[in-house]
């Protein structure tokens, strides 16, 4: 049995949490993700995450180490979920559009047998490049919005929706999993990475991170 289990179904934090070098099982939490009135989105992403960990805790074995996690968008004091239809994804792109946003991920790591809890929250402001009316309608049709906090993922190839080269934050924790902080978490609980899990987070992503040595020194990203 791995030591960790992941409480996700994202296909964006297994691939991250693989770059790790870590055997790690999935386990698929389902939580009421419904925002509790006046919450915050820092204490909205970490109670969700908590909650996902928590969640699959009656399945996991006692030696395991339960990683939950939750992204959300955030513009003007709005949290923006996933898109629930299409028009929904195109007023979430044309809001976005040119704009500087905020992604808040919360991320969780709960020992199964003691059930000690460690959390974060990593918050990373994204610039948007201003992509076209016909691009938003082409990358719609891919159908790759309808999954994604905000209708968009920083990683798509086609429609590449981030001017990259104004972010100067955390590229991970908007695809959904923070590693390096994460990597501070589990060091905290008491399990040691067995790779240099920044160097192939970058590597594999293909941006320089210019905030991965103060997150692995246990500050912040910023």
């Amino acid at each position: 049995m791995p030591l960790l289990l992941l409480a996700s179904n994202s296909p964006r934090r297994r691939q991250l949490l693989a770059l790790g070098g870590w055997e790690f099982a999935v386990d698929i939490s389902n939580v009421d993700e419904t925002l509790i009135p006046s919450e915050t989105p820092a204490a909205y992403v970490r109670r969700l995450a908590m909650e996902k960990a928590r969640a699959v805790l009656p399945r996991a074995g006692a030696q395991q180490f339960i990683i939950g996690a939750d992204t959300s968008v955030v513009i003007d004091d709005d949290v923006l979920g996933k898109p629930v239809n299409r028009e929904d994804a195109r007023q979430m792109l044309v809001r976005l559009r040119g704009r500087t946003h905020q992604v808040y991920t919360g991320i969780a790591v709960l020992g199964a047998g003691d059930g000690r809890l460690w959390s974060d929250v990593v918050v990373t402001d994204v610039p948007m490049r201003p992509y076209s009316d016909e691009e938003i309608e082409s990358y719609i049709h891919s159908g790759d919005p309808m999954d994604k906090a905000g209708a968009y993922g920083i990683q798509n190839p086609n429609f590449q929706p981030v001017a990259i080269s104004s972010m100067a934050g955390c590229y991970a924790s908007v695809m959904g999993l923070p590693l390096c902080s994460l990597v501070v978490l589990l060091r905290q609980a008491g399990f040691t990475p067995p790779a240099d899990e920044a160097r192939s987070c970058q590597d594999t992503i293909n941006y320089r991170c210019p905030v991965f040595a103060s997150i692995q020194r246990g500050g912040s990203q910023k």
